[in-house]
């Protein structure tokens, strides 16, 4: 996003194009489903070294008994303990060679007024121009079909640059929402981009949701994202899938329906949550090897 102050600051400064920097941001929990959106941003900042410029103190923000402290062994044998925490880093675009700002954490147990004002006050020195919050959800959607990613903005220059609509949703918000929300009140360019994750496989990874959202993000920032071997992952992903839900006839008649769903853009006559969470059971079963003997457990089969 560029304003006429944006390239009048850009003028003075010696007549260059770049626009301002663009800031991305993921958060674990609510607002990851698949840790779909997380693993977007950690795909960018692996891929193009990002360089870490400021860290959040977790005790300022997490409840411990929630997001708890991790132990983990290093390479060389050492015991490590790691906190739950919230990196802002900075990477380059290798082609136009634009200031990304990459905000990666877990969303706070408190203080989220504070937690936003700590990023956007080290957006502000970065001089960040848009504010891009990346989301999935879980929804009624096939595994089997493109992952839908909507993009929204209830910011006007916003709507009328990529032709898109505001958000109608009313309810709980998450630290997304919430940092979006405030840093409106900053004049700063704001938007959102969500995927869609099949509510039916939640558990992460979803490398076919992550490299959806890739795809969208790529048209913000105006160059090619890293993707990797997510093209890969995603075709094996759904083939898995597709095997798991192959074994059991209720779960693949139910996405069946999610199929001619989508393909016919109509409403589902029966919701498919109980049938989600035996497929879940499933999954769990299968994983730890305590199905039935004689071959794989069935949904609802005790």
């Amino acid at each position: 996003m560029t304003s006429s102050h944006d390239a009048e600051r850009d003028d003075a400064a010696g007549g260059h194009d770049l626009p301002p920097a663009i800031l991305l941001a993921a958060f674990e929990g609510w607002n990851d489903a698949g840790g779909a959106a997380t693993q977007a941003l950690e795909v960018i900042a692996e891929a193009w070294d990002a360089e870490v410029v400021h860290e959040l103190d977790p005790q300022d923000f997490h409840d411990f008994q929630v997001n708890r402290p991790q132990v983990s062994t290093d390479e060389e044998g050492n015991r490590l303990l790691t906190w739950p925490e919230t990196t802002i880093s900075v990477v380059t675009t290798p082609l136009a060679g634009r200031k990304v700002v990459l905000v990666q954490g877990v969303e706070p147990s408190f203080h989220w007024r504070d937690y936003c004002d700590e990023i956007l006050d080290v957006a502000t020195e970065l001089e960040v121009g848009t504010v891009v919050g990346v989301g999935a959800l879980l929804a009624d959607v096939p595994h089997s079909r493109p992952i839908p990613v909507q993009t929204s903005s209830n910011d006007p220059q916003v709507q009328a640059l990529l032709g898109v609509e505001g958000s109608d949703y009313e309810g709980p918000s998450g630290i997304v929402g919430v940092l979006g929300h405030y840093a409106t009140e900053r004049d700063l360019h704001t938007l959102s981009v969500w995927a869609a994750v099949p509510h039916y496989v939640a558990q992460p990874p979803s490398p076919k949701a992550t490299l959806a959202i890739l795809v969208k993000l790529e048209e913000l920032v105006g160059e090619p994202l890293p993707v990797g071997e997510l093209a890969e992952d995603a075709r094996a992903w759904q083939a898995g899938v597709d095997e798991l839900a192959g074994q059991d006839p209720d779960v693949a008649e139910y996405i069946q329906q999610l199929e001619q769903v989508k393909d016919t853009a109509e409403l589902p006559e029966a919701s498919g949550e109980a049938i989600a969470r035996e497929f879940e059971r499933y999954l769990r079963r299968r994983d730890t090897g305590k199905g039935d003997k004689g071959g794989p457990p069935a949904p609802g089969g005790r």
